[in-house]
């Protein structure tokens, strides 16, 4: 006597057809994925747009006071500017920007540039965009300086902060 003990392999319609399901869902799942990726990007893209379009419009204040919301704030932290060199601390940027250029400016104007390029890992972020100064000096004097910006943003809580930055402008006859 034999006893039944059923069909233990499955047909080859049956491995097929559970083949063709993961490989639906996979295809799925990598669609879903590249889709949110995009989004997230063009959320990043407009997120970052605006901080950098409310950035330049706080410095043209020719007020310190006004950029400060974009700064982090503890010591140590590095600003590149085009002069001096470099600040170590929101302070000294503050002060040190204040009396050496926008004391001295009767008018300023930041604007940014339309490459902005955004780059976001987790709760990091930087941007690229070139920028234009406008600055009109209490002695009468008009300059036009281009500039490279880039920015190095934190994510604290529900706000970007800066955490470095660094200006710089073409050597002349760049």
């Amino acid at each position: 006597m034999t006893a039944s003990t059923g069909n233990a392999v499955p047909n080859r319609s049956e491995r097929w057809r559970w083949l063709l399901y993961v490989t639906a869902a996979l295809a799925g799942a990598m669609l879903t994925f590249v889709g949110a990726r995009a989004q997230q990007k063009a959320s990043d893209d407009a997120t970052f747009r605006r901080l950098i379009e409310s950035y330049c419009a706080a410095w043209s204040t020719g007020n310190a006071e006004a950029p400060a919301k974009f700064y982090a704030k503890e010591n140590g932290l590095v600003f590149y500017d085009v002069a001096p060199f470099a600040y170590h601390s929101w302070k000294e940027y503050h002060d040190g920007v204040q009396k050496e250029f926008l004391d001295t400016a009767e008018s300023i104007k930041l604007t940014a540039g339309k490459d902005l390029k955004v780059t976001r890992r987790g709760m990091i972020a930087w941007t690229t965009v070139p920028m234009h100064l406008t600055e009109k000096s209490k002695d009468g004097k008009t300059a036009e300086i281009d500039l490279r910006y880039t920015g190095i943003w934190e994510k604290r809580g529900a706000n970007w902060v800066l955490v470095h930055e660094h200006l710089s402008t073409p050597m002349a006859g760049s």
